[in-house]
């Protein structure tokens, strides 16, 4: 309609012996080449068409597979061991003065010490005292003349699991697997710099 109008409109503004700007056979021409230039666009332009990302399901979406680790967890605390240079003296202390059940001194001479075991109900004291040149007690008391605290001692529920699993997350321990300790059980010592400065023990359950 507009295009009609439009080629019967005369150059001035006048209708009067004026020639038309345009014919209505040349605007026809001209609509119809423009009808056809929007239907072939989207061949001649292909890139300016707009594509809507595909939205991919998440829940389809595999994680990577999981490496299965041993399985193992701490239990309660078995012991306190302080080491002492006279371990008579200290065991009347804890005995008279703190009023605490102790046991007689224990030789346990392959693990090169003497001990004392103090019994708290909940938990218990180990008093340790050098047996033979050899003990691993006598480094200690060179460097502590009083004594003091040597170790704690943590249970576990399976410590061959807890050895693999110390070793993976490179924590040091002072011997490549566990051995029988002074409670007849599997124990193994973690380095102290790999503990917060604390020798700890861990037992089997």
């Amino acid at each position: 309609m507009v295009a009609r109008r439009l080629s019967t409109a005369y150059a001035g503004g006048g209708t009067r012996n004026r020639k038309p700007l345009v014919s209505s056979c040349a605007f026809e021409t001209f609509s119809k080449h423009s009808i056809l230039y929007s239907r072939g666009a989207h061949r001649l332009f292909p890139r300016l068409q707009t594509t809507v990302p595909a939205i991919r399901d998440l829940s389809t979406l595999q994680s990577p597979p999981q490496v299965a680790r041993a399985v193992w967890s701490l239990g309660r605390l078995n012991h306190v061991a302080i080491a002492v240079p006279n371990l008579e003296k200290a065991r009347a202390f804890y005995r008279d003065v703190l009023g605490a059940q102790v046991s007689e001194a224990v030789p346990l001479p392959d693990h090169g010490v003497s001990v004392v075991f103090v019994d708290l109900g909940n938990t218990k004291m180990e008093l340790l005292h050098p047996l033979g040149n050899d003990s691993p007690i006598v480094g200690f008391l060179q460097k502590n003349k009083a004594g003091g605290l040597h170790h704690v001692c943590i249970e576990v529920d399976n410590i061959n699991a807890a050895v693999a699993d110390l070793k993976e997350k490179r924590i040091r321990s002072l011997s490549e697997e566990a051995k029988i300790g002074a409670h007849g059980k599997p124990v193994i010592f973690l380095h102290p710099k790999d503990c917060g400065g604390v020798l700890v023990e861990l037992e089997q359950a």
